[in-house]
């Protein structure tokens, strides 16, 4: 399977919870105002990359918490990434995806362009449109006020959102 993609990042510590491989995915709809990765918008550009080729890297590391898919929008490419997702989870690595999408939107919206088999392999979901004038540097792992970081197997049984609790190391702040 086929992702294309606009990077990689091999160590973060600030896409999720304790250390991470990021993938941004190339292209993006929501073109947000002051977004931090304005190179991904154009869905022309990046690597055209194998699913395997990137599960490879990720094995590479085994200091790895987690995978993060980034943007772009990882849900324009649902469908790779939940395939890669399925991998992931099996070498013993949660996911932390962010959209431009809300949760509710999502689950409205399942069946299309496989939204809800992106929704099933992610741990967590930080959900918004990146909004310029709620823009803080005090926010866990978001850039604005109105996102959100939800538990989504929690999420998608209790069929609303419910926020992720990453416990004492972390404080959210959804002020």
């Amino acid at each position: 399977m086929f992702l294309q993609v606009s990077g990689l990042a091999n160590d973060s510590i600030v896409d999720g919870p304790g250390f991470r491989f990021t993938i941004f995915v190339q292209g993006c709809p929501h073109r947000c105002k002051g977004c931090q990765n304005p190179q991904t918008h154009s869905f022309k550009g990046g690597t055209l990359m194998t699913t395997e080729e990137i599960l490879a890297k990720i094995k590479c590391n085994p200091l790895l918490d987690g995978v993060t898919f980034s943007g772009g929008e990882p849900f324009c490419q649902a469908h790779a990434l939940a395939e890669l997702g399925k991998e992931i989870h099996r070498i013993g690595l949660n996911i932390m995806t962010y959209t431009g999408y809300t949760f509710e939107y999502l689950s409205a919206n399942r069946d299309f362009n496989s939204y809800g088999e992106l929704l099933d392999v992610s741990d967590w979901l930080v959900d918004g449109k990146f909004i310029e004038s709620k823009r803080s540097l005090n926010l866990l792992f978001r850039g604005s006020e109105n996102q959100r970081i939800l538990d989504i197997p929690r999420s998608i049984a209790a069929r609303h959102a419910i926020g992720a609790d990453f416990g004492a190391d972390y404080v959210m702040d959804y002020a």
